[in-house]
Protein backbone atom coordinates (compact mmCIF):
# COMPACT_ATOMS: atom_id res chain seq x y z
CA UNK A 1 0.00 0.00 0.00
CA UNK A 2 1.47 3.42 -0.63
CA UNK A 3 0.17 6.42 -1.34
CA UNK A 4 1.52 9.29 -3.95
CA UNK A 5 1.06 13.11 -3.38
CA UNK A 6 1.93 15.82 -6.25
CA UNK A 7 0.84 19.35 -6.73
CA UNK A 8 1.65 21.89 -9.58
CA UNK A 9 -0.32 25.38 -8.86
CA UNK A 10 -0.49 25.75 -12.95
CA UNK A 11 -2.18 22.33 -13.39
CA UNK A 12 -3.87 20.79 -9.91
CA UNK A 13 -2.83 18.11 -7.26
CA UNK A 14 -3.45 14.18 -7.41
CA UNK A 15 -3.42 12.20 -4.81
CA UNK A 16 -2.91 7.71 -5.51
CA UNK A 17 -3.17 4.94 -3.23
CA UNK A 18 -2.88 1.17 -4.14
CA UNK A 19 0.00 -0.87 -5.08
CA UNK A 20 2.89 1.33 -3.90
CA UNK A 21 5.57 -0.33 -6.36
CA UNK A 22 3.35 0.24 -9.57
CA UNK A 23 2.51 3.75 -8.50
CA UNK A 24 6.14 4.43 -7.67
CA UNK A 25 7.32 2.94 -11.26
CA UNK A 26 5.09 5.24 -13.46
CA UNK A 27 4.75 8.05 -11.64
CA UNK A 28 0.97 8.55 -11.51
CA UNK A 29 0.23 11.59 -10.08
CA UNK A 30 2.85 12.97 -12.25
CA UNK A 31 1.29 11.03 -15.24
CA UNK A 32 -1.88 11.82 -14.40
CA UNK A 33 -1.40 15.63 -13.83
CA UNK A 34 1.15 16.05 -17.63
CA UNK A 35 -2.60 14.58 -19.23
CA UNK A 36 -4.40 17.53 -17.41
CA UNK A 37 -1.97 19.71 -18.41
CA UNK A 38 -2.17 18.46 -21.88
CA UNK A 39 -5.78 19.14 -22.56
CA UNK A 40 -7.85 16.12 -20.69
CA UNK A 41 -10.47 16.40 -18.24
CA UNK A 42 -9.57 14.85 -14.76
CA UNK A 43 -12.17 12.33 -14.99
CA UNK A 44 -10.31 11.29 -18.57
CA UNK A 45 -6.72 11.93 -16.75
CA UNK A 46 -7.61 9.69 -13.98
CA UNK A 47 -9.08 6.78 -16.41
CA UNK A 48 -6.14 7.28 -18.68
CA UNK A 49 -3.48 7.35 -16.35
CA UNK A 50 -4.68 4.19 -14.44
CA UNK A 51 -4.89 2.26 -17.71
CA UNK A 52 -1.32 3.04 -18.31
CA UNK A 53 0.14 1.52 -15.18
CA UNK A 54 -2.07 -1.31 -16.09
CA UNK A 55 0.12 -1.33 -19.24
CA UNK A 56 3.03 -0.60 -18.38
CA UNK A 57 3.08 -2.69 -14.77
CA UNK A 58 0.30 -4.64 -14.61
CA UNK A 59 -0.40 -2.32 -11.15
CA UNK A 60 -3.47 -1.30 -9.49
CA UNK A 61 -4.31 1.80 -7.59
CA UNK A 62 -6.66 4.67 -7.39
CA UNK A 63 -6.14 8.66 -7.60
CA UNK A 64 -8.14 11.93 -7.09
CA UNK A 65 -7.82 14.39 -9.12
CA UNK A 66 -8.32 18.38 -8.64
CA UNK A 67 -7.50 20.73 -11.41
CA UNK A 68 -6.39 24.50 -11.14
CA UNK A 69 -10.13 25.56 -11.57
CA UNK A 70 -11.52 23.03 -8.07
CA UNK A 71 -12.78 20.29 -10.80
CA UNK A 72 -12.47 17.27 -9.36
CA UNK A 73 -12.45 13.47 -9.91
CA UNK A 74 -11.70 9.98 -9.22
CA UNK A 75 -10.76 6.59 -10.60
CA UNK A 76 -9.12 3.23 -9.14
CA UNK A 77 -9.24 -0.28 -10.18
CA UNK A 78 -8.97 -1.90 -7.23
CA UNK A 79 -12.09 -3.49 -5.60
CA UNK A 80 -12.89 -0.42 -3.34
CA UNK A 81 -10.88 2.79 -2.91
CA UNK A 82 -12.17 4.92 0.02
CA UNK A 83 -13.22 8.75 -1.23
CA UNK A 84 -14.39 11.92 -0.48
CA UNK A 85 -15.17 15.45 -2.44
CA UNK A 86 -17.28 18.57 -1.77
CA UNK A 87 -18.09 20.20 -4.83
CA UNK A 88 -20.34 23.35 -5.27
CA UNK A 89 -20.72 23.13 -1.20
CA UNK A 90 -22.13 19.35 -1.38
CA UNK A 91 -20.29 16.76 -0.06
CA UNK A 92 -20.01 13.50 -2.26
CA UNK A 93 -18.34 9.74 -0.98
CA UNK A 94 -18.09 6.30 -1.86
CA UNK A 95 -16.13 3.63 -1.52
CA UNK A 96 -16.80 1.15 -4.28
CA UNK A 97 -18.20 1.29 -8.03
CA UNK A 98 -21.48 1.16 -7.39
CA UNK A 99 -21.24 5.57 -6.77
CA UNK A 100 -19.32 7.62 -8.65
Amino acid sequence: LNAEYMGADEVGAASTTGHGESIMRVVLARHALYLVEQGMTCQQAALEALKYMKRKVSGAGGIILVDRLGNVAHAFTTERMVWAAICGGSLSTGIDHTKK
